[in-house]
């Protein structure tokens, strides 16, 4: 049989003089590191020192890489060892060499810790065992594949325990998708505000008072734009899972009002209202309704409640559909066209006019033309719509609808039943009504005055005569009526304002331009606090603050965002012709749009709830969606 190698007994360091630094003297040393390369100790109590510090210093680099798990465990049996738990219960007392031991006793144990001693059956009865496991966790990885050779620190690396290769795919992406600038810029003036100023810790606080929810955080602070130029950037269209299905024009746009609820409505031509979740990438698609017997032709067709809670379909129509958000249920009025809600528009303003007065102008009951109906865009005696409305934004308690001959009924929303109950007369001139907007400013001193609607409420309305009505809702009297500057018969286009901010009312016309007018031209000079007597109104006609020439063909859309900062105008009857407006400055955002910008005809705008989105609707069938940086990220 062949003779089996003789094994080399393995010396420790104390036995074998080559690696026994102990033994060797100053010239040895010297030697070893002008040979070597080695660090060069003299022999003596510093070198000694040293020698056992960077030896502590080696095994303390062992412990780095190792888990918590690892490095501690709990024995259990302490707590039915009632020598051991007394012990544990004393203070520990004594110093110098007893207390030396026991650290060294303890740095033992940290260093080659010792199995835990099997559990007694009542704890392992008491411990609870995991809620789950998943069986897709891997214990280890193989790295053969092509596609994980590159997470090998070592040639020879072939497989990897699960927590490993985890760090090593987090490691990966971070290598190749680097930290962006801003969030590295972010971090910093966080760290810099919890260690400065402390506006942090007074967000904080603020957050934590409030009931709005944690994603209002952003809003804590207001942001105030800057002229000139504005942060914007193009997402995926809000509609693109819509846009081969052949919807055709985009005839409303619509944001639910509020910001936990991203939801879009999009109402098109051919007669069906879509929901989309708007996410800023792929924008799902909730939901579509189709109502055959409801052309949608109109901004205000599709029109969200003030509370939300459900869904106000209109068009050129006498009736309206009401869809429930909650319950997800479609519900109709009473399809008639001599009548709305149970009630005739006809019997409601017959004693309004008398009939001598319509023989002025040519016309007499029997005619067949209901002038007190809905207006519809084609203007077609017999047919009259629901074009134009607009909820009272406080409760929502009322719906305003324009009619025919300078009428604006008011509906009452709060009951349900949506009953008329109320008429105002404006001029009978121009194509009559063109725009109602709730004047309802944020300053308290215009709701001091209570009347049976609740707070006193203004109702503005443009007729096509670019007349502008000023109505107090709650004693169905008008109480200023001015013309528009530059306005004419037939100019009267479209009615925007808002009573965020300093106050705003936008008027646009035929010409293409644009009026802005301030608070003073739809609000009291002076409030008076009792019922008996009245507010004082000016008697002078409004100025306008700008006149915005930036537009030729006739104004379509006229929107402003949440705090009124920008003002959005746009016209239908040009490719490309739609400009965003700074408001405190009345100036135009010069980088945006672009000759690039593919806007078409846009026939709709709308913001979303805290502006952080502004969705376009043009006459190719699409939403374009942009996302407003200035107002946080989505």
């Amino acid at each position: 049989m062949p003779k089996h190698s003789r094994k080399r007994q393995k010396l420790s360091n104390e036995a074998n003089p080559l690696t026994n630094d102990s033994a060797k003297d100053d010239e040895e040393r010297r030697l070893e590191s002008l040979l070597f390369g080695t660090k060069y100790v003299p022999v003596g109590n510093n070198g000694l020192l040293q020698v056992e510090a960077e030896a502590a210093e080696a095994d303390g680099r062992q412990f780095q890489n190792l888990l918590d798990n690892d490095l501690f465990f709990v024995d259990d049996e302490v707590e039915h060892n009632s020598d051991r738990s007394d012990f544990e219960d004393q203070e520990p007392s004594g110093s110098g060499s007893g207390s030396q031991s026991e650290n060294e006793e303890g740095f033992e144990k940290l260093s080659t810790p010792k199995k835990p001693h099997p559990h007694p059956k009542s704890l392992q009865s008491n411990r609870r065992a995991p809620a789950w496991t998943d069986d897709s966790d891997p214990t280890r990885v193989s790295l053969s594949s092509k596609r994980l050779r590159k997470l090998r620190n070592a040639p020879d690396e072939e497989t990897l325990p699960g927590r490993e290769y985890e760090s090593r795919l987090r490691r990966q992406f971070e290598r190749i998708n680097p930290e962006p600038d801003w969030a590295t810029q972010a971090r910093k003036k966080t760290s810099q505000t919890d260690d400065g100023n402390g506006d942090a810790e007074m967000d904080f606080n603020t957050l934590l008072s409030s009931t709005s929810g944690i994603h209002h955080s952003r809003s804590l602070r207001s942001q105030v734009l800057a002229p000139g130029t504005i942060d914007i950037s193009r997402l995926r269209d809000a509609n693109q899972s819509a846009q081969n299905s052949g919807c055709g024009d985009i005839k409303s746009l619509a944001f639910h009002p509020s910001e936990r609820v991203p939801v879009l409505c999009v109402g098109s031509s051919d007669r069906r209202v879509r929901m989309y979740n708007i996410d800023g990438h792929t924008s799902p698609l909730l939901q579509t309704l189709h109502i055959p017997s409801l052309p949608l032709s109109s901004q205000s067709s599709v029109a969200f409640h003030p509370s939300g809670s459900h869904l106000l379909l209109t068009g050129s129509r006498p009736y309206y559909f009401i869809y429930d958000l909650q319950n997800g249920t479609l519900s109709g009025s009473d399809q008639s066209k001599h009548g709305l809600w149970g009630t005739r528009f006809e019997d409601l303003s017959a004693s309004l006019e008398s009939p001598t007065s319509f023989r002025k102008r040519g016309r007499t009951r029997g005619a067949g033309v209901d002038e007190s109906a809905p207006v519809n865009s084609q203007n077609t005696p017999g047919a009259p719509g629901m074009e134009v409305t607009a909820f009272e934004p406080r409760t929502g308690s009322i719906l305003a609808v324009a009619g025919r001959g300078g009428y604006v009924h008011l509906v009452d929303w709060k009951s349900g039943a949506g009953q008329v109950i109320g008429s105002l007369k404006c001029s009978n001139g121009g194509g009559g009504v063109k725009g109602l907007w709730w004047a309802s400013p944020s300053s308290e001193r215009y709701s001091e005055l209570d009347t049976g609607f609740g707070s006193r409420e203004y109702l503005t309305v443009l007729t096509g005569d670019s007349e502008v009505y000023v109505w107090d809702v709650g004693e169905r009297r008008c109480v200023r009526r001015w013309t528009d500057e530059g306005g004419f018969r037939g100019s009267g286009r479209v009615l925007a304002g808002s009573g965020k901010g300093s106050g705003w009312l936008a008027i646009g016309s035929n010409t293409g331009l644009v009026n802005v007018y301030g608070t003073d031209s739809y609000t009291p000079s002076t409030v008076s606090t009792s019922i008996s007597s009245s507010s004082s109104w000016s008697g002078l006609t409004p100025k306008p603050l700008k006149t915005i020439e930036n537009l030729i063909t006739p104004i379509s859309t006229l929107r402003f965002n949440h705090d009124a900062q920008v003002l959005a105008m746009a016209s239908k009857e040009k490719k490309d012709s739609m400009r965003l407006i700074h408001l405190p400055s009345l100036t135009t955002f010069s980088n945006w749009p672009t000759s690039n910008t593919p806007l078409g005809h846009v026939t709709a705008v709308d913001f979303s709830a805290r502006s952080e989105y502004i969705a376009i609707g043009n006459t190719r069938g699409r939403v374009l969606l942009y996302h407003l940086k200035n107002f946080g990220a989505y």
